[in-house]
């Protein structure tokens, strides 16, 4: 397991010997007032997530973060610990080809994500498909709170 520094460069060839190396990382606070932030902003504002009262009364207990907020997550948490690329002007959001909601996030929790570099793709000259297996860890609970494969793109 790797972790980083946001000023951390690989080359393309580095990254390609890191292929099957995990990144972990920071953790990152969901608490209620980054649900309601959330829920606001989507104009999801189902109970669960925005009225702790009624929320106590069902299963979880209280809120929980939405589903699609703990993957937005994934953008900073990738930030914090996944390796530049040498000469990339920018990277992509390519998509997902798999997204799993796997355990639900109570507000006042941390997260933190752990991302397998499973892929390094030469897509032309100026670009690189990355390929991430990514679990999104809730601290003090054994199931993940997520599980995808991302896809993004280095553009030089």
């Amino acid at each position: 397991m790797s972790s980083w520094t946001e000023a951390t460069t690989l080359t393309p060839s580095e990254l390609h010997q890191n292929v099957g190396q995990t990144f972990v990382s920071h953790w990152f606070v969901v608490d209620q007032d980054r649900i309601d932030a959330f829920a606001k902003v989507t104009e999801d504002e189902q109970f669960i997530h925005v009225d702790p009262d009624q929320a106590s009364a069902t299963p979880f207990g209280g809120t929980v973060a939405h589903g699609f907020l703990t993957l937005s997550l994934l953008s900073p948490m990738a930030y914090s610990a996944l390796p530049k690329v040498q000469g990339a002007a920018m990277g992509i959001n390519y998509g997902f080809d798999r997204v799993r909601f796997l355990h639900p996030v109570r507000s006042g929790t941390r997260v933190r994500a752990h991302f397998l570099l499973t892929a390094v793709l030469k897509r032309s000259e100026r670009e690189w498909q990355l390929v991430y297996d990514v679990s999104v860890e809730i601290e003090g609970v054994h199931k993940p709170a997520l599980a995808a494969t991302w896809l993004t793109m280095q553009v030089t």
